[in-house]
This record gives structure tokens, sequence and C-alpha cells, in this order.
């Protein structure tokens, strides 16, 4: 949802959005997390301290630089580059965590290089490639959010979303003030960024969290590709925008990268069971 989205506001910045979004993900999240937890939402999303606190702030990161990325180039680019934070995570493990890559994932790691070469070097519009870096920067973001989880060796991942958004509120405030932009944004865009806050953020996150009780990680990262697939499907389809040629050879690069490395993780993890 969150490229047609985008493309449907009209007049409405980055941190209108990112600020309109952020309270309607924190309220869905509040509300979700009392229901499960039975405890004060805003209580748990506190007691993650500094840790929490920078898995927050990675979060933030990477929300802005998702929006800005959707803004200024293709969603199919913004997509795709974006789904290289399993490989920013793998390598941050390594270096932050000390767990070990796999031969086939440094493989995976070169090819995906190649594949994000070929887009970003694709479009020489300053936009489009500050769009690109942004992608790039909103998946590192979430690499670190995700290290930060391991070092925690925490499962429960609902508090730390909700502090990113309650961080995001005051911190998108400040930056429409000093940007002279006002709070308020007209209705068609506020309906938008409530609309993706509740649903592309709060119930895909919630639904994710109930799927990774059930299913190995592997295949839960196989189903999520479905995003880079269907995000610029709807936007060709609803809104006619073309994926360009250097995506679509950029973009196979980068999704073979991916599956290959998906298909090695479920191999290591076949004899471990055994």
């Amino acid at each position: 949802m969150s490229g047609i989205g985008v493309r449907l506001i009209e007049t409405a910045s980055v941190w209108q959005i990112v600020l309109h979004r952020s309270i309607s993900m924190s309220l869905f999240l509040i509300v979700v997390i009392y229901l499960m937890t039975r405890q004060n939402p805003i209580h748990l999303a506190l007691g993650k301290g500094l840790s929490g606190l920078i898995c927050g702030l990675a979060l933030v990161v990477s929300y802005v630089a998702g929006i800005y990325s959707l803004q200024n180039t293709s969603v199919a680019n913004t997509l795709l580059l974006f789904s290289t934070a399993p490989f920013m995570t793998a390598v941050l493990a390594r270096i932050f965590l000390g767990e070990g890559v796999c031969w086939q994932t440094w493989v995976a790691i070169v090819i995906a290089l190649g594949g994000v070469l070929v887009m970003v070097l694709g479009d020489t519009r300053e936009a489009a490639f500050m769009g690109d870096l942004a992608a790039l920067a909103a998946a590192l973001g979430f690499a670190v959010f995700t290290i930060l989880l391991r070092r925690g060796k925490s499962s429960n991942m609902m508090p730390a979303v909700l502090l990113s958004g309650l961080l995001s509120i005051p911190i998108m405030a400040l930056l429409c003030v000093h940007a002279g932009q006002p709070l308020v944004i007209q209705f068609n865009d506020y309906a938008i960024s409530t609309t993706l806050g509740i649903f592309q953020m709060g119930m895909g996150l919630f639904l994710f969290t109930l799927g990774s009780r059930v299913l190995p990680a592997a295949n839960l990262t196989l189903l999520s590709l479905s995003e880079v697939f269907f995000a610029p499907l709807w936007v060709w389809i609803f809104l006619d925008e073309t994926i360009r040629e250097q995506t679509l050879l950029g973009g196979g690069v980068l999704l073979l990268a991916i599956v290959w490395n998906i298909i090695a993780d479920k191999r290591q993890a076949v004899p471990a069971q055994k």
C-alpha cells in the first residue's frame, strides 16, 4: 500500500506524512499491545531503555527515508532497494554480534550489489539518485533495528515499534514547524497518511508477527518479498507508472540474490533440525 498511498498524496511533505502516519500507527499499536498483554503499552515501550531508544530512532530514520524515496524515485526502485536490508543485517551482525556469515550469503551480497548498481546508475536524474540513496538508508535503518532486537534477545518487537511511532510524533512536528509547514494538512492527505499508519504499518506488522509464530524465518522472508512485486504492480495498474528497463534488470538480479540467500539459509536449517 505504501507506493500507491504516497503517490496519491497531493501536497503533504515528508515530515507531514510521517507525522500523521505515526500518530495513527501509535494509536493502533497501543490498542493491539494492550489487548495482547493487558499491560500499559506506553510503559512497555519506555521500558526498553537505551536499546529501545536506538531501535526507535533507527526506525524513524527508516520511515522518513522510505517516504522521501517514494516521493523522488519509482516505487519499484524504492521497494527493491529496501529489500537489501537482510544483507545489511547480515554484515552488521558479523561486525557487532560476531555472527558468522556463510559463503552463500557473501555471494548473494556481491550479486545484490551488482543489481543495486544497475538500478542506481540507470537513472541520471539527481532527484531519482537521491531517492535511491534514501531507499538504501531506509534499509540500513531497518537493519540496525533488527540487529538491536537480536542483541536484546527479544522476540516481542511491538513495544519497540510503538516507541518509534511515539518518537516520530514530536520529531516530525518540530521539523514541520522548523520548515514553516502546518501541522494540519488537507483532508485527502490526512486520510491517506492515517490509513497507511493503521493498515500498511500497524496491521502489516501485527500480521507479520502472528505469522512468525508458525512459519520458519526463510518462509517469512520469501513471503515478504510479495511486497516488492505488488507495490509496483498497484501503481502500474491504477496510476500507470511504468517500470524502467534498468529497474527490471537490476531488480531481477537483486531478487535472484535474495532467493539464493533464502534457499541457502533453508538448507542450513535442515541439518540443524535433524
